[in-house]
């Protein structure tokens, strides 16, 4: 038995992220530029699944996408068994905030607030009381490695432990889903293994993570790739 992208399915396996025939056009008055065609991708509870190709093929739209930060031309979207395309921007966002990480590049921390308020953020726009956010926010940093770190300010930490406080920062509100668009692409090779330790341990607990990546080695370490070509799905 397979999935509708040709991919063997498991017995009991739930998919959280569907596309099914998506297309995303960016149109000027004189230019068309075709972003994705004909993408049909299924991510299933608990993968960790890696997007790879070259620079402009559609990568990081395919990422936003999933996100909800971007909405296709053409085609559907299910999250979690929703189908999002008709939702109003207020439902997205709330979408977002409760079942979406993300994990940047360049980490997006704010220079003027501590680790541990910086990890508290998403935390905001939810309910609870503070001392429920700051124990979140502990809890998610204890599972970075970064206890010690939790009044420090960014600047005050080298660029794998920004990282690891912007894995925290994903991870706090407990998503069905970790988005991560190049978290490696910064740092250097031993910072980058730390990351994707804590990825994959993130992973075996259960987290589902969809990673972009130049690093075919980092690759490697996911279960399965997703391969980009101008835009579309390639073998």
């Amino acid at each position: 038995m397979t999935n509708g992208d040709g991919r063997p399915t498991k017995a009991g396996s739930e998919t959280v992220i569907h596309l099914e025939q998506i297309n995303k056009v960016y149109r000027t008055d004189r230019i068309e530029t075709v972003a994705l065609a004909d993408i049909n991708l299924h991510i299933d509870q608990g993968e960790f699944v890696s997007i790879m190709g070259p620079s402009g093929c559609g990568k990081s739209t395919l990422l936003n996408l999933m996100g909800l930060l971007d909405e296709p031309t053409d085609g559907k979207i299910t999250l979690n068994e929703r189908h999002v395309e008709s939702y109003r921007d207020r439902d997205l966002a709330k979408i977002r905030n409760r079942d979406l990480g993300f994990i940047f590049q360049t980490f997006h921390l704010i220079p003027d607030l501590k680790v541990v308020d910086n990890v508290e953020l998403p935390l905001l726009y939810r309910p609870g009381s503070a001392r429920q956010r700051r124990e979140l926010a502990l809890e998610a940093l204890d599972r970075v490695g970064l206890s010690s770190r939790v009044n420090h300010f960014p600047s005050q930490l080298s660029g794998g432990q920004q990282q690891r406080v912007a894995i925290a920062r994903a991870i706090v509100g407990k998503p069905i889903v970790l988005l991560a668009d190049e978290p490696t692409g910064n740092l250097d090779s031993a910072m980058g293994d730390d990351v994707m330790g804590i990825l994959e341990k993130l992973n075996s607990e259960g987290t589902t993570i969809v990673m972009v990546t130049h690093d075919p080695q980092k690759a490697e370490q996911t279960h399965r790739t997703v391969r980009l070509f101008d835009g579309r799905q390639v073998q």
